[in-house]
């Protein structure tokens, strides 16, 4: 019963993301945008500190997993950064995006179709997901998820998610993720939660003012900001 739950959940995923590829929103998130491109910066900006302090500033030799990893766009920030591609994993349930992935990484990087059964129990530094959660709407995949990634990550070893705070009444596939939920599905032994991006119907439509008008409304009005992003230490 639970595995026929788990592929209807995942058959859903699947279909919802390949018509969302297909239709007007990957027009309206491509990366030329100007407030795409503002979203991007800001993540960098937020992540590379809280890296640097979990990690190191040399990730050369940190093992790394993106739980549905897409087109692979973060996996290749990692290696900018100086992750060494051999080290690190993408996993994917859609065959085209890790396709995609493939053809424009650098090589090395081990590519999965499916869940976390690729990565061996305490074997990484960091398992990463990125707006994965709020597209699981049943809680107990959600928690079965977080629970592959905890497994998986070594003692000492991190867990990040960057996600949704709110839910949007226009889009039923997906749902908020909070703060409370993943303490409940990894008691960490640190934790770090900053919040970030100026919600994305403000952010166009501010798209062609000045960046710093944006950057202050964001600064200044924090529940405005429409993701997070967090880091859960294991303890060991």
């Amino acid at each position: 019963m639970e595995a026929s739950k788990h592929q209807v959940e995942q058959e859903r995923i699947r279909s919802v993301y390949q018509r969302w590829t297909a239709g007007a929103a990957k027009t309206q998130y491509a990366w030329h945008r100007p407030e795409i491109l503002q979203q991007l910066a800001a993540r960098s900006r937020t992540l590379a500190p809280l890296l640097a302090g979990a990690l190191g500033t040399d990730l050369s030799s940190a093992r790394i997993l993106d739980v549905g990893c897409g087109t692979g766009a973060f996996l290749r920030q990692l290696i900018a950064w100086g992750a060494d591609p051999a080290k690190l994993t993408g996993t994917e349930f859609l065959q085209d995006r890790l396709d995609h992935a493939r053809r424009h990484t650098a090589a090395g990087v081990e590519w999965h179709l499916g869940g976390l059964d690729c990565a061996a129990p305490g074997s990484l530094d960091l398992a990463t997901a990125e707006t994965v959660f709020s597209s699981i709407l049943d809680p107990q995949l959600r928690r079965g998820l977080a629970a592959d990634m905890w497994r998986a990550v070594k003692p000492g070893g991190w867990c990040m998610v960057f996600d949704f705070r709110y839910n949007n009444p226009r889009n039923p596939n997906v749902r908020k993720v909070t703060h409370h939920e993943l303490r409940d599905y990894w008691p960490a032994q640190q934790t770090h939660y900053r919040t970030l991006l100026l919600a994305p119907p403000i952010a166009r439509r501010l798209a062609g003012a000045p960046y710093l008008a944006t950057e202050l409304l964001a600064a200044m009005l924090p529940p405005l900001r429409s993701h997070f992003l967090l880091m859960a230490r294991k303890p060991g």
